[in-house]
């Protein structure tokens, strides 16, 4: 049986990608990626030379027998998302369940994701807590929130910078104004940024931004705490 290795990709700062991903990716004899063009700046960096394809949320179902079908031919294959964990709010679930059913081996190979980072650096309870990932864009989304406003454990949120706005607005409809709320934008890059306050201080505070760039991650603190 072949391996299919599931490997996590910096979030931003190149330097986070170890040097075990590295070697993983130099023995494998192919690559799926989330997007080539994004990873092969990752790629050309560590100068790691091999055929990659495409694998993305729009080909996952079709590639996934591909990639089952290289396996299955005895090469070994390791799928990359543009940031973080594959199968975290990426694509990745669908390649590694079907190597499990085809008797695979499938290898993980830990790294940097914005949820755990976010959540570490929030300074609020992480012993346990909701991971949300992107919340839906229309049907399903109001009830989201409202379960986010009523947890009484700490939620993790991924919110796309020209959502978030509204979303603070839409919570803040929900739960009360003090509720404890971070922000963590651009986590490892250069602009990183990391906000921690009343739900309702930071609300005013990213109303009044000209503009919003960057990849987000909320944290929202359970509704029982307080300190």
């Amino acid at each position: 049986m072949s391996t299919l290795y599931i490997v996590a990709t910096p979030i931003g700062n190149l330097s986070d990608f170890s040097p075990r991903a590295v070697n993983i990716l130099n023995s494998v004899d192919q690559i799926a990626c989330e997007d080539t063009r994004t990873s092969s700046v990752l790629l050309q960096h560590y100068q790691i030379e091999k055929p990659t394809f495409s694998f993305h949320q729009h080909n996952e179902h079709h590639k996934v027998k591909h990639l089952i079908n290289l396996l299955n031919g005895g090469s070994s294959v390791a799928i990359i998302s543009d940031a973080g964990m594959p199968g975290i709010s990426d694509p990745g679930f669908l390649a590694t369940r079907a190597a499990h059913q085809q008797g695979h081996t499938v290898s993980a190979i830990p790294g940097p994701d914005a949820a755990t980072t976010a959540l570490a650096a929030s300074g609020l309870p992480s012993d346990r807590y909701i991971y949300e990932g992107f919340l839906p864009p229309k049907k399903g989304r109001e009830t989201r929130i409202r379960q986010i406003a009523d947890a009484d454990l700490t939620s993790v949120i991924y919110v796309s910078p020209h959502k978030l706005v509204r979303f603070l607005e839409r919570l803040s409809t929900f739960a009360e104004p003090d509720r404890f709320v971070c922000v963590a934008r651009e986590l490892t890059k250069k602009f990183e940024e990391i906000q921690r306050g009343s739900l309702d201080s930071l609300t005013k505070e990213w109303q009044h931004r000209d503009a919003v760039k960057g990849e987000i991650v909320v944290i929202v603190a359970g509704k029982t705490y307080s300190e």
